[in-house]
């Protein structure tokens, strides 16, 4: 099976189970000759592979009934890989989707940290701070930069635990939540698994 996921910066393979990235300012997608399954959120790239017959795009074996129209798309596949859960997204922006057996229920988004940093450093050069994801949500900080970190994570971290599900965190800055996540469950997989379930679907 051949997967491939597009961002705007790069295609993420899956191929059995090889799993590798190219660069989109590089990669030529005519030079693969077998049938690949595909998602694309990059619309330039997304047009080139509609006149390639091998590339399948994937989106159009989900009934999009369940989700809303401007909802991305690898938002909606990574909610195809799920049952039960929270969904977070931890990326560019921090997305977090809420499926409930087998429906999705809604979900929300935050500015990612790098964007929460520009956005306080714009305020005053006194608030230009990286953000510490170590800190304790339990107890209210006695410094500027905990007090910035604290102010976005207590208010991020109360929000998602009060869905009441188990929690699963993908996308770069996984790692970097799962502190304040401790019981969550990184899967960088979420959406190839989502693919698959919905080949399996399909077929």
């Amino acid at each position: 099976m051949f997967l491939c996921d597009i961002g705007n910066t790069s295609y993420h393979f899956l191929h059995n189970n090889d799993d590798y990235k190219k660069s989109v300012d590089t990669f030529k997608p005519q030079t693969i000759q077998e049938k690949i399954y595909y998602i694309c959120v990059n619309p330039n790239i997304k047009k080139t592979l509609e006149e390639l017959d091998n590339w399948i795009d994937l989106s159009e074996y989900i009934d999009m009934q369940n989700y809303y129209d401007t909802m991305g798309i690898d938002r909606i596949v990574a909610c195809e890989a799920m049952n039960n859960g929270v969904i977070v997204d931890a990326g560019s922006a921090i997305t977090v989707d809420v499926v409930k057996n087998g429906i999705f229920q809604g979900g929300f988004i935050y500015p990612g940290s790098r964007a929460m940093s520009k956005a306080y450093a714009s305020i005053s050069s006194a608030l230009e701070y990286e953000f510490n994801y170590n800190l304790d949500l339990n107890n209210l900080p006695k410094n500027s930069s905990d007090a910035i970190s604290y102010g976005f994570l207590k208010m991020f971290h109360s929000e998602v635990i009060s869905q009441k599900q188990n929690i699963y965190i993908t996308g770069g800055d996984a790692y970097k939540l799962a502190h304040i996540f401790p019981n969550a469950e990184i899967n960088q997989n979420l959406i190839f698994i989502g693919m698959k379930k919905i080949l399996e679907q399909v077929n």
